[in-house]
């Protein structure tokens, strides 16, 4: 699965600490005299700072959330394919798009390795059976 892209949150990011810097300085250098109250120069140089660093903290902690594929209803997972982790007899494990699920065989004993789709889901628990094979003449053939 290819990354996403999170180089439009990283502009957006610099471009809205931008606004809020001047929104910041606006405020301080015009709203705030007229209710008669004075931040000196360097009070202003320290709130800028501590906004970047704000704005910072908070792109850095966002970020990483950005490349997490979203969650969905566990139900969309049915019909899913996978394969067998550890031998399903009757239950085991079983990968799935990715992710580590307990499963139970709907039929046989299915060993490591054999393909399965997801036929239920029962709270945290797939209910697989072995994926058909199909021939070149699309008929089923034993796996």
């Amino acid at each position: 699965m290819k990354a996403k892209s999170t180089l439009w949150y990283t502009v957006y990011s610099i471009i809205g600490t931008i606004f809020e810097e001047a929104a910041l300085v606006a405020i301080v250098l015009w709203v705030l005299p007229r209710f008669n109250i004075h931040i000196p120069w360097w009070g202003l140089v320290i709130l800028m700072v501590a906004l970047a660093i704000f704005s910072y903290v908070s792109y850095r902690i966002g970020k990483p959330t950005l490349v997490l594929r979203p969650r969905v209803a566990p139900e969309t997972i049915i019909g899913s394919e996978g394969k067998v982790v550890t031998p399903l007899a009757p239950e085991g494990y079983v990968k799935v798009q990715g992710e580590l699920w307990k499963a139970i065989s709907a039929e046989s004993e299915l060993e490591a390795g054999n393909e399965v789709v997801v036929v239920r889901i029962d709270g945290l628990r797939l209910l697989v059976s072995r994926k058909e094979k199909l021939d070149s003449a699309g008929q089923k053939t034993d796996n």
